[in-house]
């Protein structure tokens, strides 16, 4: 009996729209435009222009998780992204218990894996690339 649905793209589609809408959401909303806790964050980690780059960790959850949610430029997005929660993990939270690096962590390894296999079957990336 066939199948109706390919269960692994079911399920890398649902990672990725959820994943990628709840970065979006409920981290990147929040950080754009940058406030001055995340600012000043920036600036303790010792980033040069730390305006600059508060609005680039902004802008990589914001419009890299909705890319990421649409399947749109996948790879490249999660790489922004990735790096972002790299730097959340190990410089923001780098001193804090594994309970708070947890999430940066988890949304890094998501990043990730997005890098190496894409969007997947049923994103806009597979759409535009059979055109």
């Amino acid at each position: 009996m066939k199948k109706l649905i390919h269960q692994p793209d079911f399920g890398m589609f649902v990672l990725r729209v959820f994943a990628g809408a709840a970065m979006a959401i409920a981290h990147g909303l929040g950080k754009v435009p940058p406030s001055e806790g995340l600012i000043g964050g920036v600036t303790a980690l010792g980033f040069p222009v730390p305006v600059l780059f508060a609005w680039c960790a902004g802008l990589a959850e914001l419009i890299g998780g909705g890319l990421i949610a649409l399947g749109l430029y996948t790879r490249v997005a999660s790489l922004f992204l990735g790096f972002t929660m790299f730097v959340a993990a190990f410089g923001a939270h780098g001193a804090d218990p594994f309970q708070k690096q947890e999430m940066s962590l988890l949304y890094l390894a998501i990043c990730v894996f997005f890098m190496f296999a894409g969007a997947g079957s049923w994103s806009l990336d597979r759409i535009f690339r059979k055109k």
